[in-house]
């Protein structure tokens, strides 16, 4: 992994599924389904649905979800493509 790590490019592929390309070169397709089936929360059960899942946006090299930042995982858990 490079000493910045920051996602470069994400793009929905279906479902809850979305491709990040990564500074370096890595493209991980990660499903956030089963993270946010298996921890339901009110501030982000409203992005199990696919309309606002798609929502996301890049910022300061990471994907994230709401104004506020709703939801937003750490860079190193979507390089691996695994949710914790």
């Amino acid at each position: 992994m490079p000493q910045q790590l920051f996602i470069e490019q994400a793009d929905y592929i279906s479902d809850l599924t979305v491709e990040l390309k990564f500074n370096d070169g890595t493209i991980k397709r990660v499903d956030f389904g089963a993270f946010l089936n298996k921890h339901p929360h009110p501030q982000y059960n409203k992005y199990l649905n696919p309309s606002n899942f798609k929502k996301f946006y890049l910022d300061h090299g990471n994907i994230v979800w709401g104004k506020k930042w709703d939801l937003i995982f750490p860079l190193e858990q979507l390089y691996t493509g695994y949710l914790e």
